[in-house]
């Protein structure tokens, strides 16, 4: 039986393509393949009536295609804070079980999981600026910095992606920030080391209502 969830709280979406994410506009990667990660602190949150509130998690992931075409693999990341319960909690609201149109379509092109990594979280996100970092321990690091204008003069430039009835960019603006992924390294199983590449930064409201035709 499906247990209602919910989650709020900054996100990260940081991928190999060039910045705008091809992905938003229902279009192949820039690249032949896709590989990234999305990170999020848990703001609030709750799984039936275990609290996941301050906590932080993240998956990296990589498809040897376009994302839809599937045969994905996933490494999730979970904050080390988290107890049992809720580390037991926070796989059950990511695994698609549960509801989250998002988490529902991870699951099916994406079949191939690592083992989890538990790892202390640094997670700082300035939403206005286009500026962010995430570390979970040695696994993962991400640094985030705002599109900057060309020229002798450059300036921090803004591009925000919306999509109204979308099922990532579920906060309640329905858009992101557009900015640039500066490095993004991976140390796990899917290792990798990119720089200067995409990101996007919103703030969500992950759960079991979301893609739902009614909300609990």
């Amino acid at each position: 039986m499906a247990t209602q969830w919910f989650m709020e709280g900054p996100w990260f979406k940081n991928c190999n393509c060039d910045p705008g994410c091809p992905c938003d506009f229902n279009q192949f990667p820039t690249h032949d393949h896709c590989e990234g990660m999305v990170g999020m602190r848990i703001t609030k949150g709750k799984f039936g009536a275990v609290d996941l509130s301050g906590l932080h998690w993240a998956g990296v992931v990589r498809w040897p295609g376009a994302m839809h075409e599937g045969n994905g693999e996933l490494q999730p990341i979970v904050d080390v804070k988290a107890t049992d319960e809720q580390r037991a909690a926070i796989f059950e609201a990511l695994s698609g079980k549960h509801g989250d149109t998002l988490l529902e379509i991870i699951a099916a092109v994406c079949p191939n999981v690592h083992p989890p990594i538990f790892a202390p979280f640094e997670f700082t996100f300035d939403l206005d600026a286009r500026k962010g970092h995430l570390k979970a321990g040695a696994a993962l690091v991400t640094e985030v910095n705002t599109l900057m204008t060309m020229g002798d003069n450059p300036q921090p430039y803004r591009i925000v992606v919306t999509i109204p009835k979308g099922f990532e960019y579920t906060g309640d603006t329905h858009g992101a920030e557009t900015a640039m992924a500066v490095r993004i390294k991976s140390s796990g199983p899917i290792a990798f080391d990119l720089k200067n590449c995409h990101a996007s930064m919103t703030h969500v409201k992950r759960g079991s209502h979301v893609g739902a035709k009614t909300v609990a």
